[in-house]
């Protein structure tokens, strides 16, 4: 699985010394001042041992998962690690080291290591690192915009909310039902021997329901996946505001800007007992309309991973392969990767997203960019020692790290296909479709290890007739490649229709790292799209 499930949830977790360690260390942490003075301590014996670049990250990374299975708590959990990342250029080489001594002899030591590990690199290296250069941002902080911090919800809240959402599932005849609340807060301070002491407080949730409907007189059962996305939110995501909600096509209610997890609740009760009811698809050609929620996870795949320029470059390929958009055909100028009204926007300031930060890990101040406008292939995903070789001056401000013990690389922002610039409501769209499909949630899928061959499965399929919704379907996957589906992109909803999907787990690297990303969209048509029968052998 391209760098969901495979790398999923590779988040490290360092332990402290003693107690009293722990609790010293810990209160550093929420002092500003205390974090340059460390920081400093790094810059300034890495200078002296010859280091033309430092750059240090400390981070305190804190985790919690509440797990809830019908009317039992399954588990309680809360993580924490803390720590420091060096990353240095000696001899025009990088070299890296961390420690979990979060203190001047602990931070002093790796160091001096880094500077160590760089100069024995050197002998091998070919070429030396240039870095595209950044302004010196001096001390500046960011924090994502919450108004309610989950972590400071007691977690009787978390539970009665989860068990309640799982009541409400078996009262309307699920079998079983599973909840979860993950959240997460990064606390990175960033400090680079270019002038910058960057200060930032990152929240992230995701609430999740599954639900299990089993029909004991033929044995069949289908699970229906809660509508929950993870977000860059607080969490004030739970309150479930009504005007956040969509009736969509079908009469599946969608979430926006917040979910009501016991309402989805009782909608995946009732809409599991009609998966298994649903009609089986004939295969062929049909039209496509799919919904947010699903699209997110096409995008991810076809577009995020095949614009990753190491990747593209050959240099990246654990996970997720390399791709099929190599560099001649940028250069061109003229690829024809998608129809004339896909345009794909790579940006890491999106409110709401899971890559919304200020600046990224290399203290790149972040920004937005085109990656396909009006269906021509126009630039790549780049950090500060790759954009030179696109002749490009100013990093793209997508460097990441899961942690302090793990080093800084090239990671994907948040990738999403812009709205519409015509107005056009989900319900008009499938009103001028003959012989469709829509569909709902991300499923199963595949994908080649250039990015390009793939199927992708969802979670609701309904079909359409002559303009209406006539029916749920079953066993639905569609088949393509990269170019000749976004080629087939013949309408795009408008503003009004668009909405975040994402994942908490795109795993990449060796050893593996796991990054938190968000795809946009709004509902959008793909014509002549192949679709095959999952349930049926040769």
């Amino acid at each position: 699985m391209a760098g969901m499930g495979a790398g999923a949830l590779a988040l490290p977790y360092a332990s402290f010394g003693s107690p009293v360690e722990a609790e010293r260390l810990l209160e550093q942490m929420l002092d500003a001042k205390d974090k340059k003075i460390l920081a400093d301590v790094a810059l300034n014996t890495t200078k002296s041992l010859g280091a033309t670049y430092t750059d240090v990250r400390i981070g305190r990374y804190l985790n919690q998962f509440v797990t809830t299975r019908e009317r039992k708590v399954q588990g309680i959990t809360n993580t924490e690690s803390f720590g420091v990342g060096i990353r240095v250029i000696a001899n025009g080489t990088w070299g890296f080291a961390a420690t979990n001594s979060v203190t001047p002899d602990g931070i002093k030591k790796a160091a001096e290591r880094a500077v160590i590990i760089a100069k024995a690199n050197s002998k091998f290296q070919t070429a030396p690192v240039v870095l595209a250069p950044t302004p010196a941002y001096g001390e500046v902080s960011w924090q994502t915009p919450i108004t309610k911090n989950g972590f400071e919800v007691p977690v009787k809240d978390k539970v009665d909310l989860l068990l309640a959402a799982n009541a409400k599932a078996l009262e309307k005849g699920a079998n079983f039902v599973n909840s979860q609340i993950f959240l997460v807060n990064e606390q990175k301070y960033f400090a680079s021997s270019e002038g910058s002491y960057i200060d930032q407080d990152i929240y992230r949730i995701f609430p999740n329901i599954g639900v299990t409907m089993v029909d004991r007189a033929t044995g069949s059962f289908k699970n229906r996946s809660g509508f929950g996305t993870p977000m860059g939110m607080g969490y004030e995501y739970l309150d479930g505001r009504a005007e956040d909600k969509l009736a969509s096509p079908g009469g599946v209610t969608l979430y926006g800007k917040s979910y009501d997890i016991i309402e989805d609740a009782a909608n995946a009760a009732e809409q599991a007992k009609q998966m298994i009811a649903a009609k089986s698809v004939e295969p062929g050609k049909y039209d496509l309309v799919l919904e947010p929620s699903h699209l997110w996870l096409t995008i991810h795949e076809s577009v995020g991973h095949p614009t990753e320029l190491d990747r593209v470059l050959g240099y990246e390929a654990n996970y997720a392969g390399t791709s099929f958009l190599t560099m001649d055909k940028w250069q061109s100028k003229k690829f024809n990767f998608g129809s004339k009204i896909v345009n794909v926007v790579a940006d890491k300031m999106q409110p709401g997203s899971l890559g919304a930060v200020g600046y990224d890990d290399e203290g790149v101040k972040c920004k937005s960019w085109d990656l396909i406008k009006d269906g021509i292939l126009v630039n790549y995903q780049a950090i500060r020692d790759q954009v030179g070789m696109l002749g490009q001056k100013e990093s793209h401000g997508c460097c990441y790290s899961q942690s302090w013990a793990d080093v800084q690389f090239q990671r994907m922002p948040n990738v999403s296909l812009q709205p519409g610039k015509e107005r056009l409501t989900p319900q008009q769209m499938i009103a001028g479709v003959e012989k469709g499909i829509y569909i709902v949630k991300e499923g199963s899928f595949s994908i080649d290890q250039q990015r390009y061959n793939f199927q992708f499965g969802g979670v609701l399929f309904f079909e359409i007739k002559n303009g209406q919704i006539a029916g749920m379907l079953k066993d639905v996957a569609y088949q393509a490649n990269t170019q000749e589906f976004w080629n087939s992109c013949a309408q795009i909803c408008d503003e009004r229709d668009y909405r975040l999907g994402g994942a908490f787990n795109d795993g990449k690297g060796q050893p593996g790292q796991s990054n938190a990303v968000s795809h946009g969209s709004a509902t959008a048509r793909f014509n002549g799209v192949n679709v095959i029968n999952t349930a049926r052998t040769i």
